[in-house]
């Protein structure tokens, strides 16, 4: 009875607004050391350079900011063939990084087993050395000589890629083709693990499903598995294209004079000539063109979820 009679505990106190406010600004205040990261190294760097890029003067004299936007027209007329060099080259080391990475990439997924972290390794083992390092070994891959030259010189491949224009005669090193390979080996990883990953959340029940409703297995990849898996796909070509187009070490180690990209453009105008409207504007313009090639691409390709 002494139970049935205790009054019944006290009802919380409503909370205040100051605590409650807090609790609504705690996100805000997590986001604000990344935003002030991107502030100072993303956001300022991008200002000092678009206001150089409309400035005029010499390095003796100095600069000074005239708005000059002639200073892009020039660019691009003048440079306009390193641009398409930079885009082609860029896209072929994304087709090629994707018809490499995705059958590696559903390897691991669903046929790996217990070799799947090893493999992983592997994939990101590059990652272990230096950028320079990495591109100076195709050096000697790709020398005169060589074996790699004497098995595709033995194949007659040479002879359909000289027709092509990638490379010349016998040679190799310091053609097209060895910039492409060159960027397809250096940005493959980025287009494996984002694969990798989206193959990796597709339930396996699905394909079990699709078995049994006699599907084959081309049809079961081309109805099930790569729909599914597009967003990786997407991501992993954003990831190869976007890097790659600004590249400027595989076209100066592998590369001619003639297979001169925009980044080493707009490294020689920064560093050599030291015309650094020029070089800004270059820049700009490579940024921009970028941009509404990765809006259209992701519009055409039918999925916002990125992995």
């Amino acid at each position: 009875m002494t139970t049935l009679t205790e009054a019944p505990p006290a009802a919380p106190e409503p909370q205040t607004g100051a605590p409650r406010k807090r609790r609504k600004l705690t996100p805000y205040w997590l986001l604000l050391p990344g935003i002030l990261w991107l502030l100072v190294f993303f956001a300022l760097p991008m200002v000092y350079q678009a206001s150089t890029s409309v400035q005029t003067g010499s390095l003796e004299a100095g600069y000074k900011v005239t708005w000059h936007f002639a200073t892009y027209w020039n660019a691009l007329t003048e440079y306009w063939p390193q641009f398409l060099t930079s885009i082609l080259y860029a896209g072929l080391a994304t087709v090629f990084c994707l018809l490499l990475g995705y059958p590696l990439a559903y390897l691991i997924a669903f046929r790996a087993g217990r070799w799947r972290n090893l493999v992983l390794i592997l994939v990101i083992a590059p990652f272990f050395t230096s950028f320079l390092i990495r591109t100076l070994a195709w050096k000697t891959i790709l020398a005169d000589g060589g074996p790699v030259v004497g098995v595709l010189n033995s194949l007659h491949i040479l002879d359909v890629t000289s027709w092509l224009g990638m490379t010349e005669g016998d040679r190799v090193l310091a053609t097209p083709l060895a910039v492409v390979c060159g960027l397809t080996y250096n940005f493959l990883p980025f287009m494996v693990l984002p694969l990798y990953t989206s193959l990796e959340r597709i339930d396996p029940r699905l394909h079990e499903a699709a078995g049994d409703l006699y599907a084959r297995p081309v049809t079961t990849f081309r109805r099930v598995t790569f729909p599914l898996s597009m967003p990786g796909v997407v991501s992993g070509t954003l990831l190869t294209f976007i890097p790659a187009s600004g590249d400027y070490v595989n076209a100066q180690l592998l590369g001619s004079t003639s297979e001169k990209m925009i980044g080493n453009v707009i490294q020689s105008q920064f560093l050599t000539v030291l015309d650094y409207p020029t070089a800004a504007a270059l820049s700009f313009i490579l940024m921009a063109a970028i941009l509404l090639m990765v809006t259209f691409y992701i519009r055409k390709s039918g999925t916002e979820d990125l992995v």
